[in-house]
């Protein structure tokens, strides 16, 4: 979550490697893998492995660069922080609204993946529900423990063993060359439009790397957290996504808009849909209502800063929420899942995350040589892999999220004048 303020008391360092990794992947392991295989499969086919692959390696180099900016800027802000320091104003402002407006995408998504699962054929209504209920319930202040996260990632990869487990039943796993083979190559805005759409379900890898004031021994537990809760997920997501393709064969799965539940139906274990159903649920509520607080408090934050409307950063309730930003936000959620279909969705939102990550990656190559600079690669790497990613996505994904990037950069250059012009 991206805010300005400082905490009042530091905070105890009472987190272990284990609570890292679980954290981590906690925040990986949400709706994007019950959602994200199918649109990426229509864009690289069978070379959907290669995909996840590439999106995993963008995802460590930007969670290395992101740990060592926080080792440097320990304030809470990430690429807030992180571009206004070391690149500007405007970058650091740019990298706020990107991660606002993709996250708010990225409910949308989470929010019509709860819905495909639960009661397909009436995903806008539920997904809409799910957002209002998920949004009431942000405003009684509800949080996510560390055992809750623990909780949550058990009964997800309870599920996810028990689809890999339906896969093998069904026998298909012998038969790889009926997925087409390797199937021509689908070329590289094929493949790499794919993986910038898989990055979306690595999205919240960053977590571990702004945990070093909770962390007993931060200089050795978050890289190695980083390293373990990364590796795992992008193992768990090449066996379930490559597993789903062979299953299903591209065409089914492009089409499906619940695909673990037509592996285990393919497998004929119809009795276990109702299970995998209740997992994505799950998983997708969990991942709605934290993602919902997030983008809640970064807009009353870019507000509190003068970035958006004062308006929004008023608390009110008995909880001290940001009671006026929460309603706005819901509203544009709300909008989003009646007006806009998952793949879109998914699309935008990581449009947006990936320049929030470029410019994380940029900020990392300021870093001096008496700083904790990453080596060069990986920040060099992180920064081209993310503006190639984003640039590879559907066209209409990225000419609307280069269009909402312009309005961010007037809106920011209009303060800006109005600003100078208040102080001659």
């Amino acid at each position: 979550m991206l805010t300005t303020s400082s905490p009042q008391a530091g905070p105890s360092r009472v987190l272990g490697t284990v609570d890292a990794v679980a954290i981590g992947a906690g925040a990986m392991l949400g709706a994007g893998v019950f959602s994200v295989f199918a649109p990426a499969a229509e864009g690289a086919g069978a070379w959907l492995p290669v995909a996840i692959l590439i999106a995993g390696l963008v995802a460590y180099c930007n969670a290395v660069s992101c740990a060592r900016l926080a080792a440097r800027h320990p304030e809470s802000g990430g690429a807030y922080v992180y571009g206004r320091e070391r690149l500007g104003d405007l970058w650091g402002y740019l990298a706020g609204w990107s991660f606002v407006v993709g996250k708010l995408a990225s409910c949308a998504a989470m929010a019509l993946t709860f819905a495909a699962y639960v009661l397909p054929g009436w995903e806008r209504p539920v997904a809409a529900a799910a957002v209002v209920a998920m949004t009431a319930m942000g405003y009684r202040g509800v949080r996510r423990s560390t055992a809750v996260v623990k909780v949550l990632l058990a009964a997800v990869l309870a599920v996810l063993a028990g689809v890999v487990v339906a896969m093998l039943a069904s026998g298909r796993l012998a038969a790889v060359a009926e997925v087409d083979g390797l199937g021509p190559w689908p070329g590289s805005f094929g493949v790499l439009g794919a993986a910038g759409m898989v990055f979306f379900a690595f999205a919240g890898y960053a977590r571990v790397a702004t945990l070093g004031g909770e962390v007993r021994d931060p200089a050795t537990t978050i890289p190695r957290a980083i390293a373990l809760s990364l590796g795992g997920v992008l193992l768990i997501y090449l066996v379930v996504g490559t597993g789903t393709l062979i299953v299903l064969g591209r065409e089914r799965l492009i089409n499906s808009t619940a695909p673990l539940v037509d592996v285990v139906r393919v497998a004929g274990l119809d009795w276990a849909a109702p299970v995998v159903a209740a997992g994505a649920a799950v998983a997708c509520l969990g991942a709605l209502i934290t993602l919902l607080m997030g983008v809640t408090r970064t807009t009353a934050a870019m507000a509190a800063d003068g970035h958006l409307p004062r308006v929004l950063a008023r608390l009110g309730g008995r909880h001290g929420v940001p009671v006026y930003a929460e309603a706005l936000i819901a509203a544009i959620v709300v909008g989003l899942v009646l007006f806009t279909d998952l793949a879109g969705a998914i699309s935008f939102s990581a449009f947006g995350v990936l320049v929030y990550y470029a410019i994380a990656n940029a900020s990392a190559l300021r870093l001096g040589p008496d700083e904790p600079r990453p080596p060069l690669p990986v920040p060099l790497g992180g920064l081209v892999g993310c503006v190639v990613l984003a640039c590879s996505l559907p066209l209409g994904a990225v000419a609307v999220g280069a269009a909402v990037l312009a309005v961010g950069a007037a809106l920011w250059w209009v303060r800006d004048r109005l600003s100078a012009r208040a102080g001659e």
